[in-house]
């Protein structure tokens, strides 16, 4: 649904406003409308890089930022579409590294306005399809991908083969959208959250996950057991703690001294292991222990539990 975007660069604007007075009625979650829409501006999600896809109900924020400093702490060019901005819209697609400038985000945005036509298709719909488009036409390494909401039916769903899927901590969010009982889905909220997330899941693509309550870990294994998608779990396939000043990593590929993360809140050591994980279980994209502390170290994300600096909020 449109969040009432503004931006001081009025070709954004314009199309900013387009994308604004788009039906609400059309955020109903499915695939159609992506798919046809990237039909008509040529399936730009079929040639993006090894995508990095995250799913969950909190944290996948964080763990996009630590993938992403990870990668270019590695020396990746790396693309990154995440939700929602704080200040500009333009923090939504992150371009080789840097936020898409205002010069190249109008016409994108005009472009696939344009080509939505009776489609239909929502305010997340029309950006992702931006994204995708962007991403095809600057070359890059790798790319960040977080999911809007949900999983299976979520608008960046639609790639067929990332290099890796991980889904973070979880929780009981967006019930209207997520909580509706479908046949062959779970009978409880919770293990039907974690279904609905694990839908991103693809045959042969590792699927990281946090540790969770029975009943879920099991709806989610489930779901990869269907798909063919290798299941990489916390606390069995992989895990991280706290260590006096550091983190301990440890997977089948041996033990690692990670530094504590620079954002704030002991959930950060979780969102952190997610990324490393995730990063040391795929093989498209080299990224050494070296890149990976250096990323821990570097990873921002601002406004989630971040200490504020001088000013009158804090006076």
């Amino acid at each position: 649904m449109a969040d009432h975007a503004i931006s001081a660069d009025p070709a954004v604007q314009a199309q900013l406003d387009r994308l604004w007075s788009l039906s609400p009625g059309a955020d109903v979650l499915g695939l159609g409308r992506i798919t046809r829409l990237l039909e008509r501006v040529g399936n730009p999600h079929l040639s993006l890089p090894p995508v990095f896809h995250v799913a969950g109900t909190n944290g996948k924020g964080s763990t996009c930022a630590f993938l992403r400093a990870a990668l270019e702490a590695a020396g990746h060019r790396v693309h990154a579409y995440t939700s929602p901005h704080l200040v500009r819209f333009n923090e939504r697609i992150r371009v080789a590294g840097k936020l898409i400038e205002d010069a190249a985000l109008a016409p994108l945005l005009a472009e696939v306005l344009d080509a939505s036509g009776e489609i239909g298709a929502s305010f997340f719909e029309v950006t992702t399809a931006a994204a995708f488009l962007a991403f095809v036409r600057t070359p890059a390494d790798a790319c960040v991908i977080e999911v809007g909401l949900g999983g299976r039916l979520d608008a960046t769903n639609v790639i067929p083969k990332p290099a890796v899927c991980g889904i973070a901590a979880l929780g009981i969010d967006h019930e209207a959208f997520l909580l509706a009982e479908e046949a062959g889905t779970p009978p409880e909220p919770l293990d039907r959250i974690g279904f609905e997330k694990a839908g991103i899941a693809k045959p042969g693509v590792p699927l990281v996950t946090q540790h969770y309550p029975a009943s879920v870990a099991a709806s989610i294994a489930a779901v990869a057991s269907k798909r063919g998608a290798p299941l990489v779990v916390r606390g069995a396939e992989w895990e991280i703690a706290p260590e006096g000043d550091s983190l301990r990593y440890r997977d089948a590929a041996g033990e690692l001294t990670l530094p504590c993360p620079a954002l704030a809140g002991p959930y950060q050591t979780a969102n952190a292991g997610l990324a490393v994980a995730m990063l040391r279980h795929q093989q498209a994209v080299r990224v050494d222990p070296a890149a990976l502390a250096a990323g821990i170290r570097a990873a921002r994300w601002p406004a989630r539990m971040q200490r504020l600096g001088d000013g009158p909020l804090v006076r």
